[in-house]
């Protein structure tokens, strides 16, 4: 149903949106586990952004595979997989994100940040259902193993934004669910810390510089290009200004708590366009993705 609208409630504003979208959630079930019935059962949490506007219709991400082939040599300047023109408002640009807890920050209280990356950046729908899918798969030590697809637990809206806050400015990933509905039950949900509406602090990782995480390793770690990586200069972690650093694989990221009452801590208060209507027909996850799965978790809030 699109990326919403948000209103300003303070006057003089206090953010600045740099990016609206959609945003979806998805837990696996551990290896062999064809469900899940707790936290206890998951393997692995994702997190899908899907950007559709913001200060700028153009973004520029990393090159997709077959064009890297075309050009095995890209300008440093360019990152260390070249460069590629996205425009958002008239084609899909989606990021597949991995939490390292399996779960979010709890957004009502104080805690320690929780790390997550980038996995996959990419304009094709398919190249994300790929990820989510199940498989069965052998290996040498432990036989057989079947991995099942990914459950979908969440979809809504988000907005990343500079908040202005004294004399430090910071940036902030916030969302308001559309499904699972609140009339609902919210099992999986509650245990992974998706709330209805969450507001993050969000920080990007130097990727030369040692974290507070062990993190992934040097391989993996994104390559910007140097008009991003020189934003850091020698800090260990940057706002996600402009959201851009998102758009390359092995990006890095903390996400800290901040509240789960957008508007008190904000004055900003985002408005769904599926708040009346709430059926599955409308749900963009689904109609975007297909049902893989069981959607149980999605629609009726409940352990699949």
């Amino acid at each position: 149903m699109g990326q919403g609208e948000e209103v300003n409630t303070r006057s003089p504003p206090e953010v600045e949106i740099q990016e609206r979208g959609e945003i979806y959630f998805f837990y696996r079930p551990k290896v062999n586990k064809e469900e899940a019935h707790s936290s206890d059962d998951v393997q692995r949490m994702y997190i899908v952004l899907r950007p559709e506007s913001g200060e700028t219709s153009t973004q520029v991400k990393q090159k997709e595979e077959e064009e890297e082939e075309e050009d095995d040599d890209p300008p440093p300047t360019q990152g260390g997989h070249g460069s590629q023109e996205v425009n958002i408002e008239k084609n899909s640009l989606l990021r597949f994100i991995v939490m390292g807890q399996k779960k979010l920050p709890d957004p009502t209280k104080k805690s320690r940040p929780l790390w997550g990356f980038v996995e996959l950046v990419t304009t094709k729908i398919e190249d994300v259902k790929d990820a989510l899918k199940g498989e069965e798969y052998d290996t040498a030590k432990s036989g057989h193993r079947h991995k099942a697809a990914a459950r979908p637990v969440g979809e809504g809206i988000y907005r990343i934004l500079r908040h202005h806050s004294g004399k430090k400015m910071h940036t902030h990933l916030i969302y308001k669910l559309e499904f699972p509905s609140e009339e609902e039950k919210n099992e999986p949900q509650e245990a992974l810390n998706i709330e209805k509406e969450a507001s993050f602090l969000i920080q990007i990782k130097n990727p030369t510089q040692k974290g507070q995480f062990r993190g992934l390793n040097k391989k993996k770690r994104a390559v910007f290009p140097a008009h991003l990586q020189g934003q850091f200069g020698k800090l260990r972690y940057h706002a996600a200004d402009p959201p851009d650093f998102l758009n390359y694989e092995g990006c890095e990221f903390l996400l800290i708590s901040a509240s789960d009452d957008i508007e008190e801590e904000l004055g900003l208060e985002l408005k769904s366009e599926v708040e009346e209507t709430q059926d599955a027909s409308c749900s963009d996850l689904l109609n975007t993705f297909g049902e893989t799965s069981s959607t149980n978790a999605l629609l009726k809030g409940i352990w699949v």
